[in-house]
């Protein structure tokens, strides 16, 4: 049984996501020591910069690829969705006001719904879309143009807006639409491209099947380290 539950499964994706939760937890512990143990190490410019964007483009990339996989991306999508309101409640009563009002989670979930009304779009137009999705990000982006509270999800938040964690649809959801386009042209068996054994069977693969597990807890998990390894340091209890 568990052979067949692997042979199911198309271990490349599962490694692909395996590769973007070891770049996550790397930059979110840089994250952490500079935030709340006050190191000097800097993840706003720089290598660690990119490797956070670069496993945020992989978790997307991948889930735009499953969803023209999986049987139901209703349920999956109002799962993603769900741990992204529970992350916003959490870091609300621990940091207020700079807590996550629309990250990663909560982009991930509403690609995933929005799935279903685009799911038959050639691959040739969702690559014109994501394209366009891009542009215009980049578009809003140099511009400055500014919303209200109701467009944060597009990506047009007021000029007050702070977030922790911030994925918008714009220009986000171009990288989820060159993922479906992919596996469109990519995975029409649903099956693996690339021979199976044995690297299917490797860490990184099993933190790959298990990364929205490893999403939530991860952040916890670091902190608790740190500040055991730095209880001199910290913020949480040396104001």
């Amino acid at each position: 049984m568990k052979s067949r539950s692997y042979r199911a499964r198309i271990w490349e994706l599962d490694m692909l996501r395996g590769i973007a939760v070891m770049l996550m937890v790397f930059f979110h512990i840089i994250y952490d020591l500079h935030e709340f143990f006050q190191f000097p190490v800097s993840y706003a410019a720089g290598p660690v910069y990119y490797i956070g964007k670069a496993a945020a483009v992989l978790f997307i990339g991948v889930a735009g690829i499953s969803c023209t996989l999986s049987q139901n991306n209703t349920k999956r999508g109002l799962k993603l969705l769900g741990g992204g309101l529970g992350i916003t409640l959490v870091t609300s009563l621990i940091i207020p006001g700079a807590y996550i009002v629309y990250g990663i989670l909560h982009f991930l979930g509403s690609a995933v719904l929005l799935y279903n009304i685009i799911q038959k779009a050639h691959p040739g137009l969702l690559s014109v879309l994501g394209t366009a999705t891009i542009g215009t990000g980049f578009y809003l982006q140099h511009t400055g143009i500014t919303g209200n509270k109701f467009l944060i999800p597009l990506g047009l938040p007021g000029p007050d807006f702070t977030s922790v964690d911030y994925y918008p649809l714009i220009p986000w959801l171009g990288v989820f639409l060159y993922g479906m386009a992919a596996g469109k042209t990519l995975y029409k068996k649903k099956a693996s491209l690339f021979p199976a054994a044995p690297l299917q069977h490797n860490i990184i693969n099993t933190w790959g099947r298990h990364s929205l597990f490893i999403y939530l807890v991860h952040q916890p998990v670091i902190l608790t380290l740190l500040l055991l390894l730095f209880p001199n340091h910290n913020v949480f209890f040396h104001k």
